[in-house]
């Protein structure tokens, strides 16, 4: 249900799982982690994260959850800590809606790309859970205290062109543009070498 694939300096990752809305278990996020580190161990010089289907990723899967711990897993921190710590360049390419403990995975990436049917929300006030510990953070410095309030405390939906224009996502595409949109943002990338891509990311600082 993770789809991992490395080739000549790219790593794109997808979920597939569009029949539970590519929601997630303690598994798949360790799967989703394995990605990543392999990643880093190939040295990629750009790694592309989406999904399957319309949803880009529902977060945590119920059954699971209602059944575990799944919400509080240590899992989710350790896949977005991984992704922010590559020294290469990442894109979540969002197909679709982004809910939940997903959040953790586009934040932790260098640039997101969106379709126009988009939705983000996670509503973590609403089922008494926190939010991953560093993901309050990261949303802070994308949309700043307020807005960030208002996704976390205050349970707003935001759609597409409302993300736009917060700074939570940097382009909306169409549908069928968004594979080829990562993929041209990540060209430049893919012809440097790894150690020229990871100085000029050290440059911005931490994630």
């Amino acid at each position: 249900m993770i789809r991992s694939h490395h080739d000549q300096g790219l790593s794109l990752l997808t979920i597939d799982r569009p029949d539970k809305a590519n929601s997630l278990t303690a598994a798949l996020l360790r799967d989703l982690h394995a990605g990543v580190e392999e990643a880093r161990r190939r040295e990629a010089r750009a790694l592309v994260l989406t999904g399957t289907g319309r949803v880009f990723s529902a977060g945590a899967d119920l059954t699971e959850a209602q059944t575990g711990t799944l919400a509080t897993a240590p899992e989710w921190e350790a896949l977005s800590g991984a992704l922010a710590s590559l020294p290469c360049l990442t894109i979540a390419a969002l197909n679709g809606t982004l809910a939940g403990g997903a959040f953790g995975m586009a934040l932790a990436c260098d640039i997101r790309l969106a379709v126009p049917g988009a939705r983000f929300f996670y509503p973590v006030m609403r089922l008494g859970f926190l939010p991953q510990p560093s993901d309050p953070a990261r949303l802070v410095r994308l949309v700043g205290s307020s807005r960030a309030r208002m996704i976390l405390m205050g349970g707003a939906r935001i759609d597409a062109a409302e993300a736009l224009a917060w700074g939570l996502v940097d382009r909306i595409l169409p549908e069928a543009d968004l594979h080829a949109a990562a993929l041209a943002l990540a060209a430049d990338a893919l012809a440097a070498t790894p150690a020229h891509v990871a100085a000029i990311k050290a440059m911005h600082g931490p994630i």
